[in-house]
């Protein structure tokens, strides 16, 4: 397996991409008591491009490990981040690669990529649960975290959803949320 320069990933994301290429960025800091140096890719995609970048990231290196889909809710976008690793076992030249792509509220869809990388699976369905991305083709779509008694619709890391509040418990001890002293 050829192992290239983190600018040389970066590039071939831009010739394998074209105009789905968002941006892309290198960070790179010192690490332990030896200093070595960590690098980490930060590749932005469209989402029209993402099920080729993955494509792409998996012809890096044959098996790249994915570790989780982070998420964040923007306001009018729902922001994922594939955190992979690739060239792991090979001393020191180990990378980190954020592959980042936004969604609009009004089309929270995204491919699975299970059939690329199956261990997949247990991070896009939390991502479904959570945030109320739909992974479509997911081979199986079933909650992962959530209960069955949590009413369909509820999205407990999404910044616009009101309904988690009212199914939580309060502590003991504790009023609830808009409640005085009092009541």
């Amino acid at each position: 397996m050829e192992k290239l320069t983190p600018q040389a990933i970066i590039d071939s994301f831009v010739t394998e991409l074209g105009d789905g290429f968002f941006g892309g960025s290198i960070r790179e800091c010192e690490v332990a008591v030896k200093k070595n140096k960590f690098r980490s890719l930060w590749i932005e995609v469209k989402k029209s491009a993402f099920r080729h970048a993955v494509e792409h990231i998996c012809r890096l290196q044959e098996y790249p490990h994915l570790a989780i889909i982070s998420s964040s809710d923007l306001g009018t976008e729902v922001e994922l981040i594939y955190h992979f690793t690739i060239y792991y076992g090979y001393h020191l030249q180990e990378l980190s690669l954020g592959l980042r792509v936004k969604l609009p509220k009004n089309d929270l869809t995204i491919p699975t990529i299970t059939d690329l990388i199956p261990g997949a699976i247990f991070t896009e369905r939390e991502t479904q649960e959570m945030m109320g991305v739909e992974v479509v083709d997911i081979p199986d779509g079933r909650r992962l975290f959530i209960t069955e008694n949590v009413p369909e619709g509820i999205y407990p890391w999404r910044k616009d959803e009101t309904g988690p509040e009212k199914l939580l418990r309060v502590l003991p001890g504790r009023k609830p949320k808009g409640k005085d002293k009092k009541g």
